[in-house]
C-alpha cells in the first residue's frame, strides 16, 4: 500500500515523500487519513531533531512521519482487532500512547503519523485504548479533538481543598469561582475560553489577558462579552503589553479581599509565572499549561503563600484518554465550538513550509487535507472566492468560519 507523508530526517529537515507501507500484520490496523492539524508542538520537535524526548536518534536512517492532531477512518484491521475496530469507523488518534520513552505518533515512528494519506496504527496504539471513535460531523473538527483534550486535561488537572485543613482533593476548576486565563490568545488559548464559558463547571468571573491588541480583538469577537453574561460569567479582556506587573490590574477586576482561584499560564515567561503566583487567592491552583524550551526554566515564587495560602501548582503536558473522551463528547455534542479557532486551510504539499513558519504565521489553527494539493488559505481568502464561488458560499453562510459544509464541499475535489 503506498502512502504518501511528510517525514523528518534531522533538524528542520522535512521531505515529502511517496513510499510503500510494510504488509500489515495481524496486530496492526490500517487507515486513512483526512485531516491533520498543526501543532507549534511539532515545531519544537522539528527544530531539535533527533535532540527531542520523543524523537529517536536514528530519524536520518528511518524517518518518521509528522502530525498528531489528525483524524480518518479506518481501511483494514488485523485479525487481532476484528472484534473491536471495523474497516469504515472513523477514529480520531490519542498521541500519549502509554511508551516508557514517550514516544508518540507524529513524532516517533516511521508508519503512522497525521501529515500522511495512509497510516499504520501498530499494537501499542491499541493496546493503551488511544484509538478512539469518533462520529463528528466533520474530519477536521476530529483534528482538533487532541488540542481541546490538552484543555479539558488542564481543567481537570487543577484542584481544591473542601475546606482549610482538608486533606482531600476535589479535582477540577472551582465551579463558581475566578479564573484568569493568562496569554491565552492563542487557539489553545480560544478553546480555554469556549469551555470555561460553555463546561460544566463555569467560573464566575474570567479574565484573558494578552499582549497584542488584534489578538485580544479576535479573541472577544469569537467569544463576546455578552455571551459570557448569558452563561452567567463576568468577562474581561486586558492587555498587559504596557504593564511591567500586571497583577495590580487583574486584582482590581475581582470584589475586595478575593483572589483567582484558577489560573492557567499560556506563555512560558518566568516574570508571569511569578506574578500568576502572586494573583492566586486562598487555595488558588496555578496550571502552568505552557511548555518550556529551557530544561532549567525557573521563576520566583511566594512560599510563604503555599503555606499558609495553601496555594498550589500543576501542569499537564497534553491530555490523557479521558480527557480525549471528554473532548470528544464536548464537539460531537456542539458544545464547544472549535470549528471557531481554525484561521487557515491548506493540502499536504504545504506542509513542509507551514510547520517551518509556524512562528510567524497568524494565530489560529491550519488544517491540512492530506489528499488534496492547494495553497494555504486564510478563510477571508476561501469568502473572497480563491477556491471557488460554492465553498465562498458555505464560509459565508457559516458566519466566516470553517464548517463540515465546506468540508464537505472541498472533498468533492479528491
Amino acid at each position: 500500500m503506498r502512502t504518501r507523508a511528510v517525514r523528518l530526517y534531522g533538524k528542520q529537515d522535512l521531505r515529502l515523500e511517496e513510499f510503500d507501507l510494510p504488509e500489515l500484520r495481524s496486530d496492526e490496523i490500517l487507515a486513512e487519513v483526512y485531516t491533520d492539524s498543526l501543532c507549534m508542538s511539532t515545531l519544537k520537535a522539528v527544530d531539535r531533531g533527533a535532540d527531542h524526548k520523543k524523537v529517536p536518534d536514528d530519524i536520518a536512517e528511518h524517518p518518521i512521519i509528522l502530525g498528531h492532531e489528525f483524524c480518518g477512518k479506518i481501511i483494514d484491521v488485523g485479525m487481532d482487532w476484528k472484534t473491536q475496530y471495523h474497516a469504515g469507523d472513523r477514529f480520531v488518534i490519542q498521541p500519549n500512547i502509554g511508551d516508557a520513552r514517550s514516544y508518540a505518533p507524529g513524532y516517533s515512528f516511521p508508519y503512522v503519523g497525521g501529515d500522511a494519506t495512509k497510516v499504520i496504527f501498530h499494537a501499542q496504539v491499541m493496546q493503551n485504548g488511544s484509538l478512539l471513535p469518533y462520529a463528528g460531523k466533520s474530519y477536521f473538527e476530529g483534528s482538533l479533538v487532541e488540542p481541546l483534550s490538552c484543555v479539558t486535561g488542564a481543567f481537570n488537572t487543577n484542584y481544591h481543598l473542601p475546606d482549610q485543613y482538608s486533606h482531600k482533593h476535589i479535582m477540577g476548576i472551582k465551579r463558581g469561582g475566578n479564573m484568569a486565563l493568562l496569554g491565552a490568545t492563542g487557539p489553545m488559548g480560544f478553546l480555554a475560553i469556549d469551555l470555561a464559558l460553555h463546561g460544566k463547571q463555569r467560573p464566575r468571573h474570567l479574565v484573558v489577558t494578552g499582549h497584542t491588541q488584534s489578538k485580544l480583538d479576535m479573541a472577544e469577537r469569537l467569544y463576546p462579552k455578552e455571551e459570557a453574561k448569558a452563561c452567567g460569567v463576568e468577562l474581561h479582556y486586558i492587555n498587559t503589553d504596557r504593564m511591567e506587573d500586571f497583577s495590580p490590574a487583574l486584582q482590581a477586576l475581582l470584589p475586595a479581599g478575593e483572589g483567582y482561584d484558577d489560573v492557567l499560564l499560556f506563555v512560558a515567561d518566568p516574570s508571569m509565572t511569578t506574578q500568576a503566583v502572586q494573583i492566586l487567592g486562598m487555595d488558588g491552583c496555578l496550571n502552568f499549561f505552557a511548555g518550556p524550551l529551557d530544561k532549567n526554566f525557573s521563576a520566583k515564587m511566594n512560599f510563604f503563600d503555599v503555606h499558609y495560602n495553601m496555594i498550589h501548582i500543576v501542569g499537564n503536558s497534553g491530555g490523557n484518554t479521558e480527557d480525549m473522551r471528554e473532548a470528544i463528547a464536548l464537539i460531537e455534542q456542539g458544545t464547544v465550538q472549535a470549528n471557531k479557532i481554525v484561521s487557515h486551510i491548506m493540502g499536504l504539499d504545504q506542509v513542509v513550509p507551514s510547520t517551518l513558519q509556524l512562528r510567524t504565521l497568524p494565530p489560529g489553527k491550519k488544517v491540512v487535507y492530506t489528499h488534496l494539493e492547494f495553497p494555504r488559505y486564510s478563510l477571508a481568502d476561501l469568502m473572497e472566492g480563491a477556491m471557488g464561488k460554492d465553498l465562498a458560499k458555505c464560509v459565508q453562510e457559516a458566519q466566516g468560519f470553517w464548517n463540515a459544509e465546506a468540508e464537505a464541499c472541498l472533498l468533492k475535489q479528491m
